[in-house]
């Protein structure tokens, strides 16, 4: 009976628009972009030298991975929205754990702020493919990088100026942001998303999808790509300022640039429509010959490190590039019926890759500078580039339809 006095629009959750998830998107970036240029350097100022913060990153990804893995089955055993918020609160444990600021501390923290980023990652995407149509997702995935764009900007820079005044003052300001985006998500009401089907039997073990992903070529080279994106925005955004701080650059340096590079995010709309006149073949294709070019001549050029800086920096736009286009080719070919499951895949990306970044640049380390490790981005570049090359030619193009335009998928 109380019910009928409660107001209607609390009563019932109404369709989350495309906004409402770019606005959760921007809270986290604002989570993590304030601490993506301060991380690194307090890990190297914890451990004291690349070699062990290769180490320390590497034993993070591999934990981190198989909890990513496990996320969808804690989403049956928990509401999603339950887990979700977990996530978030994950992040604050980890901005505590870092402000006790010892090794034993920071090893852990970067571990626990992997699991709440994955956490977050895979009920984000889960509620993304309930509820945005797949004709959208191109639209969506832009709209969300405008809404990021500010937080990646200006919390590289403001990360590393407030570390320097006081330590603890960035974790405190990430861990208000991770405040803020679980109570909007609780405002925003998303539920635990949409059931495609009634539960018949006992649930599935989500492991038991990774046979079904690798029967799925395009399913397999979509993460691929997603993988080597990230171990390019992995070199650039840990690797780089520790290599201007080992070149007397600075720990200002790595900020600044990171910054510069997350403004540009801003312009995704636009890239966006590019690649729907282009197909999303050609945009991949493009961006990942870019990168391959000036990350390996950053490496060439490494003896004058500003001259490398300045390589690096001009690259890092095709990053960029990768980061609105390069999520599609997996997200259109995901079948409805394995939403969760498929996010959960194909958010290991981010552990694979920060397994096999810093475990690359470990063995890189034995034998020379860090600058090398640019080089061995530029090669996984390559390698995409090719394998890029079986996309369908006309992949994320509007084609007329008797509905309208529709992306081909």
């Amino acid at each position: 009976m109380a019910l009928r006095y409660i107001p209607t629009h609390l009563r019932h959750a109404s369709t989350p628009k495309l906004q409402h998830f770019a606005l959760l998107a921007g809270l986290e970036a604002a989570v993590r972009g304030t601490l993506i240029s301060t991380i690194p350097i307090a890990v190297y100022d914890a451990f004291g030298s690349a070699k062990n913060l290769s180490t320390v990153y590497f034993i993070a990804g591999v934990a981190t991975l198989f909890w990513g893995l496990m996320v969808p089955r804690l989403t049956q055993i928990w509401p999603r929205r339950w887990v979700y918020s977990a996530g978030c609160g994950l992040y604050l444990v980890a901005m505590a754990l870092f402000i006790i600021e010892t090794p034993a501390s920071v090893q852990i923290a970067i571990l626990v702020m992997g699991m709440a980023t994955v956490t977050c990652f895979v009920c984000f995407n889960a509620y993304v493919l309930d509820y945005v149509p797949r004709a959208d997702l191109g639209k969506t995935q832009s709209l969300q990088m405008v809404y990021a764009a500010a937080p990646w900007a200006i919390g590289p820079l403001t990360g590393v100026w407030m570390r320097a005044h006081w330590g603890p003052l960035p974790f405190l300001v990430a861990g208000a942001f991770a405040v803020l985006q679980v109570l909007v998500f609780l405002y925003l009401r998303l539920g635990d998303g949409r059931q495609i089907t009634k539960a018949k039997g006992p649930a599935v073990n989500p492991l038991a999808y990774l046979g079904r992903f690798f029967r799925q070529p395009r399913l397999i080279a979509g993460w691929l790509y997603a993988v080597i994106r990230s171990c390019g925005w992995w070199v650039y955004v840990v690797y780089v300022p520790i290599f201007c701080i080992e070149n007397g650059l600075g720990e200002t340096l790595g900020g600044v640039m990171l910054s510069t590079t997350n403004a540009t995010l801003l312009l995704s709309p636009f890239m966006a429509a590019w690649v729907r006149k282009v197909s999303v073949r050609a945009a991949m294709r493009g961006s990942l010959a870019y990168c391959a070019v000036f990350f390996v001549g950053a490496t060439a050029m490494s003896h004058w490190p500003m001259v490398s800086m300045g390589l690096l920096y001009a690259g890092s736009f095709g990053l960029v590039m990768l980061d609105v286009v390069g999520g599609l080719p997996f997200m259109m070919a995901v079948k409805p019926s394995e939403r969760s499951e498929m996010a959960a895949v194909y958010s290991s990306f981010r552990d694979v890759s920060g397994i096999f970044t810093p475990g690359a640049a470990w063995l890189v380390l034995w034998v020379a500078p860090v600058g090398a490790i640019f080089a061995a981005s530029g090669a996984a570049f390559v390698g995409a580039f090719v394998m890029a090359g079986a996309l369908h030619t006309r992949l994320g193009v509007l084609r007329p339809s008797r509905g309208g335009d529709q992306a081909q998928t």
